[in-house]
């Protein structure tokens, strides 16, 4: 066994027990050990009970217990008693045995845990150990290495001397206790006298679960230590070992030797001193040597007798056991006071012929003899000088560091960023100091052994810890005795209030002695502390260290092992009070490398000093934080514990993350801000932990009010951050527990005094809380657990507490269960929480600074899933758009309601609705999604609507133009039909002259130039546009005086979206303002004006003339593309409307709450540069209108086409060949058209998918830009980029969409271009087909396969019967000739479009919103674009509208914004970041009034809606920018970075490339293998050493290969280990593969399973009930069953030739007699006939299911060829079955149809709906004629067809469908399982 195992949380470990099953004891004995539980060894086996044993022997007897005559006094003589029958039936276990059995199994580490344990628990531990197989005698040294004994005596002076050592090395006095024979009296209880009376420290007979037999106790040599607490009422003066040898001591020679030598005094029990005795030599022996020796006779009754000098016996046969014990504590006292023997532990191993635990132990020796290596290098060194010299990182640089990473994340100084560029170099030059320190042979020589890949490395870093305890005990224990004696004269001092001199100077040698305390602790952790500062130096510089033996980033790996082999790591270093973040975020990512990303739940704990924070945690799960008065934790550590694979499911974590703090309100730290380091230090592990335990040493009010402050303080953060631990109250050291009313009187007053508090704390934290529980959820009935005293007495004797250990216990199993409601943490967020909390913390403002990672993940996470939600419903909704669309213009259509819209989008709406659900319910970080679930859900919604209301708003627009372009299109139409009957009748002529080519064309050219002169002469040509010249004609009516100098005479105007401020553009509106300040106010303006300083805009104002500009510019953009031009064409008057709007809004502004008037030359730049920015797309679109729609150049594109089916007419083609290419001439357009749209929305989902920069969302597209404008370098797009973001976003997604078209227009664009014509041309075939089918089905005409051809593809073409109006298409009659010549020519327009098709395509041929960048810029500029106040950063939030604060992941500088210091002409080089943790002012707008950067929000409406977060992030990027475009900046702004605006030196340390790199860290992406990032691998890793082209070229054979590369990782320095890991070589990558694919096909199994249950169980529920499903469901079945109707009525004979009936059915009876038999038999042949087409339909419809049946298994069971075959035979052999069974009840069905009978109202209803007569019951008679059969007999055969079209098909169905489904999903549910299980096994 393990400590691992013993550790690990189980269900058993949960829970109390007082009893429990043999199989069960050693779990509950290392249980309750662990928990520091001494009852562990009075372990209760569970027997039956004393009445169910008296019953059963009743029973036995058969015996009535009333008739009993014997008396009382005949029982002594009968062997009837209960307990001798139970032990006869059942001996029970001796506790010893069960402890020894446990420590015979446990390896060394659980040896020295358990031994630790039981000294803990005061218990006797063993020393001498006898196998119990070899017999060998062994010393488990190693168990004693970590037990410390502390004690007191009194000197010679009477004074008390407190003692701390290691109890190995102790040198004390040891009485050994032995027996000879066996005796009455217990030697074990008589010892216990001595050394606790009211403790076993010995176990002994009369002990609880004591029984007879004894198996691995005899032998067994036992060592308990005396240790004096320095009272009067000490039995011994220093600390004594007493050993005990257990069992006949006569039998156990070597233990006798070796104590006998070693002890000081010998005591020996046995009957009585007898010569004749067989152990008389011995005792003679011990008699004779020098050694003290009392023997203790059992048959003696005498009291305590000196034979001789120091040589006693006492009798203690009748004597008080009290009195015994008096008289055997003063002769031993006695003895030891003349006895100069010492004993100390660690020479027993001096011994011969005995095994020694750690000299047998290989890895023991190893590990003692390299810790023993490093502690030489120690010797001759002064202890408070070690750390400085031989660990240089930790110690004062690494203070200094922390000092100032502190100071520069609170900035005071007025030139913040001068300040931080000054500290952040003084930093780097500190870690360049650490790096550059020499590394110590010390140090070199512990990662040396760390580094080695042996198993000694446990056994080296406990021994290290041990041997650094044994060389600093001595030296810290002086210290602690000069601290305690400093601090009481400083006390006494106090209270002297007359030697202010003498305190001050005593306080001050106070502080020496507590540094020297400090200096002078030195462990295990601090070496941890090292290296983690030699791997911040090293990450620092990016190099390793001079003489480092390995790469530093191996470091981390070290720690994270120690942290996995059950170590604690240090999370805060206490000295520095500082969290090394780089380091641990390291040590946790190798921790997830190793482990995997666990899920972990934090348990943290907050006390006060020494009130047993530590105790507590290692009791509740056996771990090993330090203990011991006084201080010990400094900082915070952390230590996992496993949780077991049984319970992980119930606990939905796999580890519990134990978190130790220092105490609060430290003594040492009395004058050095101590409240604010526990706040900060509380404020740490309550954000950090799930679960927090408040310790309380004590229940009075006074005790607790010290921590409870700083508690509330720290849980008042965590809920304004959203943050939501929970808490639990542990009062120690409670008197009395078990009154209820004194529990809940105690429990009043702390809901009390927390509500005071929290009054208290609200105050400073400036929150409203009234009471604690309006702070955290808190239950003070369950939430507050009262602990015993943890010693039950008085130490250093006193055992713990048993009622605290099962307090212990219980909050151990409250904590679960607290713990099973909360989701915890993946490890990955516990680094991301201790980051964003450490440095929130380092600000200061905690709430103010507070960065939640793991919700700015989860939230950037679900938009990026929104992105995805909404572009699904863009994308679903322009599809529909396009068919309505297409509609729309083919007239079929006249209106769209929401309804429709709704309608086509529901199934897609639908889809996301399902998607956000298991989003928020599946999400890792659901927990933190789930607060905005209804916000989104809400979001969805109104996109929703908004994307109806946008797409019915474009198609009432398109229904509007095609009415206002109705006689356009018309008269177009007009002409080109025209044309054609006009070269048709020319043709005709020229009929016989179609040889003559030169003939035909010139007569052609004659008449297409008169045409041509009609057509212009009809329709005037459309003109050229120039848009600026409007524009300015428009503006020059408005304005009538236009100043000369503003249009030059090139016509030149100020580009308003370049200019570096507006301040030129505006007159500032005088003040209406009266006063005396407002006067002087107005008189210094104008005396500044006067003496030449222009009045200019601040900052915010010209950051909100930008905010207009762009609002208008979206705007007028929206209203440039309603205009239609490529459709409606252009007209001066849309000038007119977008000057309108322009001048409308720029009115209203200047009209609101602004200091300024715009002058006209503003509007008019404004208007020109609008219409300029537009020019070139409304230039396009009305090309594209003139090209459609001027009849010269729309008709001439096209004389080759009409040229084409001239020359057809000429030479006599048939006219359905001239049709079909005048359809397929009119289809070309419209084809173009469509491919083209269809493709551009291929290709739009493509780019999303593939281009780096658009697959993500905005962020992610804002750092590809970032990064493209740093490596162009191009100021003038800078600028454009920070004032105009939108602007720049569009034209860089029309960039990145050109560029993919152009680079992927081969392989990929090019090849959906050729599927979507190939699809359509399907299209439209199938259309001409079925119109073809459809004529000729109803001998229709030309006009009746045009309309249905049109009709078809009014979906997905624009063309319709109008488009062919005037084209006159007589003589069409040949329809497959027609669609065949249609077939040809539609070939050859697809493959002319396709070979038209390059990358222009889309600019030249598409509508502007047709087009594949703005289809994804509508899709990503649907968001917010607000820009920072400041710096002008965009908000990221991917959401338009947001209801959330704006905010943005790093800032700038503000001077890029313009920002400059008020009354120079500096501009600004403050980050906003840093400077809101500032105490520096600004002013906002225009005003005078300053506004603390801290308290930025209260500036305004636009200040107040922005979250900017303090941060000190380096920002590389902006900082380089800001270098290397200085003069830029300077020349655009005029003004100069200088004075308070220098430029730090720092910035300009920054190259380009590190620039662009810092975006990936700043904005997260996902490509990080790209950048060579450290990836941790889920699933671990192999190396191999593949087989070369050499070696395959020598055909050297797998196997040898296999060889080399297993010599070459067993020969390698570094790989060698991992070959013994199993990480290496072919072999192990084969293993692991199999592995991973027999886990994939159990997985897979598993799946297919469970879609094979769902497609079975719909076969089984028959065919669905929604129609367009069921019509795809077994749809042949219905047909068949349809065909039988119709049969049975066919088969319907006429029954009217009576001459016939006569002839075939009349017998002997004479004619006009009734003969009913003669009615039977009629019928009963046509019936008959009906059988074998029965049987026939059962057939076709058994095969029809039978192909449903195997086409599902087939898609189920697709990659699994045997499943298919085995599940084929399996529905074969069923429905075989099935038939068999459907056909018997067939032939039954027949069979009974023989039987001629109906109801007779059903019979009288048919015959009167035949007949046309109503007859009732009492007509028949006169009804009963021959002459009237016919009609009868038609009657009842109407009665039996209806009978069997509807019996037949249910028998069917439900034989051959419904059984069988049902069968079928029961026999492969059967087989699927097998197949799983025999997958499994074969995978196990």
């Amino acid at each position: 066994m393990r400590p691992a195992d013993v550790l690990q949380i189980t269900e058993y470990s949960l829970q109390s027990h007082e009893s429990c099953a043999e199989e069960e004891l050693v779990q509950n004995f290392l249980q309750k050990l662990m928990i520091h539980n001494y009852k562990a060894r009075y372990i209760k086996t569970k027997t039956k009970d004393l009445d169910e044993q008296s019953n059963e022997q009743a029973r036995q007897t058969g015996s009535d217990p009333f008739e009993d005559e014997s008396d009382i006094f005949d029982d002594d003589r009968k062997n009837n008693s209960l307990s001798n029958k139970a032990t006869s039936q059942f001996e029970q276990i001796h506790p010893m045995d069960v402890q020894m059995a446990v420590f015979h199994r446990a390896d060394v580490f659980l040896k020295q845990l358990m031994v630790t344990k039981l000294s803990q628990c005061q218990y006797a531990l063993p020393l001498l150990v006898p196998d119990p197989f070899t017999k060998q005698t062994e010393f488990p040294l190693w168990t004693f290495r970590q037990i410390n004994k502390s004690w007191k005596m009194r000197n010679n002076n009477n004074e008390i001397i407190s003692k701390t050592q290691l109890i190995c090395k102790a040198e004390t006095p040891m009485v050994f206790f032995l027996r000879f024979g066996s005796l009455s009296s217990s030697k074990s209880q008589l010892m216990n006298s001595l050394i606790n009376e009211k403790h076993n420290t010995f176990f002994h007979r009369n002990c609880p679960g004591s029984s007879r037999t004894r198996v691995l106790m005899d032998g067994v040599v036992e060592i308990a230590w005396f240790c004096p607490s320095g009272t009067n009422d000490d039995k011994f003066n220093d600390c004594v070992a007493f050993c005990n040898l257990h069992g006949d001591a006569g039998d156990r020679e070597k233990q006798l030797q070796i104590l006998t030598e070693m002890s000081s005094v010998n005591v020996v029990l046995l009957p009585r001193l007898d010569r004749n005795d067989r152990h008389a030599a011995k005792i003679q022996n011990l008699y004779k040597n020098t050694k003290p020796l009392i023997c203790l006779l059992t048959e003696d009754e005498s009291t305590v007798t000196e034979m001789k000098k120091g040589k006693f016996k006492i009798g203690l046969k009748n004597r008080n056991q009290s009195d015994v014990s008096e008289e055997l504590k003063i002769a031993i006292n006695d003895c030891l006071s003349e006895s100069p023997s010492i004993f100390r532990l660690e020479d027993v191993s001096k011994h011969s012929d005995m095994r020694v635990d750690e000299e047998d132990d290989d890895d023991c020796r190893r590990g003692r003899k390299a810790a023993q290596q490093m502690m030489s290098l120690l010797k001759m060194n002064e202890l408070t000088k070690i750390k400085d010299s031989f660990l240089p990182c930790h110690g004062k640089l690494w203070h200094q560091w922390s000092e100032i990473n502190k100071e520069l994340h609170r900035p005071r100084a007025d030139e913040i960023e001068m300040e931080i560029s000054r500290k952040r170099t003084e930093m780097k030059t500190i870690r360049q100091q650490q790096h550059k320190s020499q590394m110590s042979a010390f140090m070199k020589l512990f990662i040396k052994e760390m580094n080695s890949h042996n198993e000694h490395k446990k056994f080296f870093i406990k021994w290290l810890g041990i041997l650094l305890d044994e060389y600093t005990s001595a030296d810290l224990s002086n210290l602690h005795h000069k601290y305690d004696d400093k601090w009481s004269t400083v006390i006494k001092l106090k209270n002297n209030h007359n030697k202010p001199v003498q305190l001050e100077a005593e306080q001050a040698e106070l502080e020496r002695i507590s540094e020297e305390l400090q200096d002078a602790t030195f462990g295990v952790e601090h070496i941890m502390r090292e290296i983690g500062q030699i791997y911040e130096s090293c990450s620092s510089v990016n190099k390793n260290k001079e003489d480092l033996q390995i790469d530093f980033s191996s470091l981390p790996s070290l720690a994270a092992e120690v942290m996995i082999s059950g170590f604690p790591l240090e999370l805060m270093d206490g000295d520095a009070a500082h969290v090394p973040l780089i380091w641990i975020s390291a040590v946790l990512d190798e921790l997830i490398q190793k482990l995997g990303d666990q899920r972990v739940f934090v348990l943290s704990v907050l006390g006060l000093q020494s009130s047993g924070k530590s105790t507590m945690l290692n009791a509740m799960f056996g771990l090993q934080f330090a203990v011991s008065a006084g201080r010990c934790t400094r900082g915070a550590f952390m230590q996992l514990v496993k949780v077991s694979d049984e319970i992980k499911t119930q606990m939905n974590f796999d580890y519990i993350l134990v978190v130790d703090t220092e105490g609060l309100r430290a003594l040492e730290l009395t004058g050095r801000s101590t409240r604010h380091h526990d706040n900060e230090l509380a404020t740490f592990v309550v954000g950090l932990a799930n679960l927090t335990l408040i310790n309380i040493f004590g229940e009075t009010p006074s005790d607790m009010q010290d921590i409870l402050q700083i508690v509330v303080q720290a849980f008042m953060r965590m809920k304004k951050v959203r943050l939501n631990p929970s808490c639990v109250f542990v009062h120690q050291n409670v008197s009395d527990i078990t009154a209820k009313e004194r529990n809940m009187e105690g429990r009043r007053r702390l809901q009390e005094t927390l509500d005071e508090t929290t009054k208290l704390a609200a105050e400073e934290e400036d929150c409203d809380a009234q009471y604690f529980s309006d702070v955290i959820r808190f239950d003070v009935q369950n939430d507050v657990k009262y602990f015993a005293q943890l010693w039950e007495g008085s130490p250093p004797m006193a055992p713990p507490n048993p009622n605290y250990c099962e307090n212990i216990q219980e909050l151990k199993k409250y904590i679960m269960s607290n713990a099973q409601k909360s989701h915890g943490m993946m490890l990955k967020d516990l680094k991301d929480n201790i980051k964003d909390l450490w440095e929130a913390l380092l600000n200061e403002r905690f709430v103010f600074s507070f960065r939640n990672s793991r919700e700015i993940s989860a939230y950037r996470k679900l938009e990026t899933e929104f992105s995805k939600w909404s572009w699904s419903l863009r994308s679903a909704m322009m599809e529909t758009e396009n068919k309505l669309h297409n509609r729309i213009e083919n007239k079929v259509i006249h209106e769209v309601e929401d309804i429709d819209l709704q309608r086509e989008l529901k199934k897609t709406s639908e889809e996301v609705e399902k998607s956000m659900s298991v989003f928020f319910e599946q999400d890792k970080y659901k927990d933190i999604l789930i607060q905005w679930k209804t916000s989104f859900e809400i979001k969805i919604k109104e996109l929703q609507e908004n994307i109806v209301r946008e797409t019915k708003s474009k198609l009432h627009g398109i229904l509007t133009q095609r009415d206002q372009k109705k006689n356009a299109d018309a008269q177009r139409t007009r002409h080109e039909n025209t044309l054609f009957e006009k070269s048709k009748e020319l043709a005709l002529k020229l009929k016989d002259k179609a040889d003559d080519g030169e003939t035909l064309t010139k007569e052609f050219d004659s008449f297409w130039q008169q045409s041509m002169k009609k057509i212009i002469t009809d329709t005037p040509p459309i003109k050229d546009i120039d848009i600026m010249r409007d524009v300015k004609l428009v503006l020059s009516d408005i304005y009538e005086t236009i100043p000369a100098d503003h249009w030059n005479k090139s016509n030149e105007y100020n580009n308003i979206f370049t200019v570096p401020s507006y301040s030129n553009y505006v007159i500032f509106k005088r003040s209406t303002k009266t006063g005396i300040k407002e006067a002087v106010k107005v008189a210094y303006t104008n005396f500044k004006v006067k003496f030449g300083y222009d009045r200019t805009l601040s900052p915010t104002d010209e950051a909100q003339i930008r905010s207009l500009v762009n609002e208008i510019v979206q705007q007028t953009d929206r209203m440039i593309q309603s205009f239609n031009i490529s459709k409606m064409g252009y007209n001066i008057s849309s000038i007119h409307v977008l000057t309108d709007y322009i001048r409308a809004t720029v009115i209203g502004h200047q009209e609101g709450p602004v200091k300024y008037l715009f002058k006209n030359e503003f509007l008019m730049d404004l208007c020109l540069s609008i219409c300029s920015r537009s020019n070139k797309m409304i230039t396009v679109q009305y090309r594209m209108f003139r090209d459609a729609n001027d009849p010269e150049i729309y008709v001439q594109k096209k004389r080759e086409e009409y040229y084409s089916i001239f020359q057809k007419y000429c030479r006599g083609a048939a006219s359905a060949a001239i049709f079909s290419e005048i359809i397929c001439q009119k289809l070309k357009e419209p084809i173009e058209q469509s491919v083209y749209k269809k493709t551009a929305r291929d290709l739009t989902d493509e780019v999303r998918s593939n281009c780096e920069s658009l697959n993500g969302n905005r962020s992610n597209m804002e750092k590809y830009i970032l990064k493209t404008l740093a490596e162009e370098e191009n100021f003038n797009k800078l600028r454009d980029y920070i004032n105009n973001p939108r602007d720049h976003f569009k034209s860089f997604i029309r960039d990145e969409v050109s560029r993919f078209i152009t680079d992927q227009f081969s392989v990929s664009v090019l090849p959906k271009m050729k599927k979507n014509i190939e699809l359509l041309q399907q299209k439209i075939m199938e259309a001409a087909h079925e119109s073809t089918q459809h004529v000729q089905v109803n001998r229709g005409d030309v006009g009746l396969w045009l309309k249905s051809f049109t009709q078809q593809l009014s979906d997905v073409l624009i063309f319709s019967e109008k488009d062919l109006m005037g084209v006159k298409y007589d003589g069409v009659d040949d329809f497959n000739l027609l669609e065949k010549v249609l077939r040809q020519e539609l070939h050859v327009i697809m493959s002319e479009i396709i070979s038209r098709f390059n990358t222009k395509t889309f600019d030249d041929k598409l509508d502007l919103k047709f087009r594949p960048d703005e289809l994804l810029i509508d899709h990503f500029c649907q968001c917010c674009w607000v820009q920072c106040p400041f710096c002008a950063a965009i908000c990221t939030n991917t959401i338009e509208n947001h209801n959330e604060d704006h905010s943005v992941p790093f800032h700038r500088n503000i001077g890029v914004h313009g920002w400059f210091y008020r009354g120079t002409t500096n501009l600004a080089v403050n980050i906003c970041t840093s400077s809101v943790a500032s105490d520096q002012y600004f002013y906002p707008n225009d005003s005078d009034e300053t506004v603390l950067w801290r308290e930025y929000r209260t500036a305004g409406e636009r200040y107040a809606k922005w979250s900017i977060t303090p941060d000190l992030s380096e920002l590389p990027y902006w900082k380089w920018f800001v270098c290397r475009f200085q003069k830029d900046l300077e020349k655009y702004y005029s003004k100069t970075f200088e004075g308070n605006g220098e430029i730090p030196d720092e910035w300009r340390r920054y190259s380009k490339q590190e620039a662009i790199e810092s975006l990936d860290k700043y904005i997260h992406f996902d490509l990080a293998t790209v950048h060579n990032k450290v990836i941790p691998l889920s699933k671990g890793y192999i190396m191999v050493k593949c087989r070369g082209q050499q070696q395959i070229n020598e055909d050297i054979p797998l196997e040898k290969a296999a060889q080399m590369e297993r010599e070459f990782f067993q020969n390698h320095n570094h790989f060698r280990c991992l070959l013994e890991e199993d990480k290496v070589t072919i072999k192990c990558l084969a293993i692991k593969l199999t592995q991973e694919l027999v886990d994939h096909i159990k997985d897979q199994i598993r799946n297919q399973l469970w879609n094979v249950k769902k497609a079975l169980k719909g076969c089984e529920a028959g065919p669905p009930e929604d129609l367009k499903e069921a019509k795809e469901f077994l749809i042949e079945i219905r047909a068949e069953f349809r065909k039988w109707n119709d049969y049975l009525n066919s088969t319907k004979p006429s029954f009217n030739n009576s001459k016939e009936l006569s002839e075939n059915y009349r017998g002997r009876e004479l004619p006009g007699f009734s003969n009913y038999i003669i009615f039977e038999k009629i019928l009963q042949d046509h019936v008959a006939k009906l059988k074998d087409p029965a049987i026939d339909l059962l057939n076709a419809i058994k095969d029809i299911i039978t192909k449903q049946f195997i086409a599902v298994v087939s898609e189920c069971f697709q990659n699994y060829n045997v499943l298919q075959n085995i599940t084929k035979d399996k529905i074969n052999e069923i429905q075989l079955n099935q038939q068999e069974r459907a056909e018997h009840r067939i032939s039954e069905q027949f069979k009974m149809e023989n039987r001629i009978f109906s109801q007779d109202p059903i019979f009288l209803k048919v015959l009167s709906e035949i007949t046309n007569q109503t007859f009732s019951e009492r007509e028949l008679p006169v009804f009963d004629k021959q002459c009237k059969y016919s009609q009868m007999l038609e009657a009842y055969y109407e009665i039996v067809v209806q009978r069997l079209a509807d019996q037949l098909p249910l028998m069917i169905t439900f034989y051959v469908l419904q059984e069988t489904g049902r069968l079928l999903s029961i026999d492969i549910m059967k087989l699927l399982e097998r197949t799983l299980m025999s997958a499994e096994g074969a995978a196990n």
